[in-house]
């Protein structure tokens, strides 16, 4: 048997700009994917994946001939976009997989599909690991997006992100937070978000340099950061950065306007998670309008490294 894993992620500062090259900070978490392959008595390649209940969501058999891989099933979605990833790990490694292929494929999640914390690029991340070949490629053909995801998925620790047309660079932090980070707080939107969708909306606007080089110097100064004011204050500038290009009302004035404390989207905004601070006893504020999933930082951050 062969077993790969790959941690999930969230994007604290950054997000849609690091598309155009800003500094993002970036977290793996404790929740991630893992990929078992085993061997099969049957020809071809048996898939299933599983949620973190063990709930099979997706089920299919996969085929290759002549180097094309193709399903045995009625294709949906989730298998033309899994089709298409194998197909580009092949043709990134042509040793990957035989025209004799008898596996089984299995999958498991380790948090909730509709988090986004991250099923696509840890799932990536594997099959690179698995075909042995780069994952930042290997996204890029399949599915797009900056990378930064993928990246996360392969580290243990926070990093900052920057993306420069098809490369990337990737460094290892520290967070000097210890003495906050029990006032930070993931709040889970009950909706998760479309990110390619996000990304689609981003793209019809048009963004100054000047805005890149703020988000990326908020990016920056947080390693700064050892108060709870400092790291507030930077995250409302931040909103309000990217509030004026998208030309959307940060998230906090839209639903949490008598919250006591801050709300900074993460990611595409409108769903999918959110960073407040505050204590224990605030974030009753959050349960009593109905967002039950509330995650201490420490809970969700992977235990963090000296740089």
């Amino acid at each position: 048997m062969q077993k790969f894993s790959s941690n999930g992620k969230l994007l604290l500062t950054g997000e849609y700009v690091v598309l155009d090259g800003a500094t993002a900070l970036a977290i793996p978490t404790k929740y991630g994917q893992s990929l078992k392959i085993n061997p099969s008595t049957e020809d071809g390649i048996l898939w299933e994946s599983l949620d973190n209940d063990g709930t099979v969501w997706f089920s299919d058999k996969f085929k290759i001939e002549n180097g094309i891989f193709f399903s045995e099933n009625n294709l949906n979605e989730i298998s033309i976009q899994l089709l298409k990833i194998l197909q580009e790990a092949k043709d990134l490694n042509p040793e990957f997989l035989s025209e004799s292929t008898a596996i089984k494929i299995k999958t498991k999640l380790d948090f909730p599909r509709n988090w986004g914390l991250g099923t696509s690029s840890t799932l990536i991340n594997n099959i690179a690991q698995w075909a042995e070949v780069d994952a930042f490629k290997l996204l890029w053909k399949s599915f797009g997006g900056s990378g930064f995801d993928v990246a996360a998925a392969q580290h243990d620790s926070p990093i900052f992100f920057e993306k420069s047309g098809y490369d990337c660079s990737v460094q290892k932090i520290h967070l000097p937070w210890d003495f906050f980070t029990d006032r930070l707080f993931f709040i889970y939107l009950n909706e998760k978000q479309n990110s390619k969708e996000g990304i689609k909306k981003y793209r019809t606007h048009s963004v100054s340099k000047s805005k890149i080089l703020k988000i990326s110097d908020i990016s920056r100064k947080l390693l700064l950061c050892y108060t709870l004011q400092d790291f507030e204050n930077l995250m409302v500038a931040h909103e309000r950065i990217i509030s004026e290009i998208l030309k959307i009302q940060p998230i906090q004035e839209r639903l949490f306007s008598d919250f006591n404390g801050i709300v900074k989207s993460l990611g595409a905004w409108g769903g999918d998670f959110v960073l407040a601070t505050g204590d224990v006893a605030n974030m009753e504020y959050f349960k009593r309008k109905g967002f039950d999933t509330i995650i201490p930082f420490d809970e969700m951050m992977k235990q963090q490294t000296e740089n």
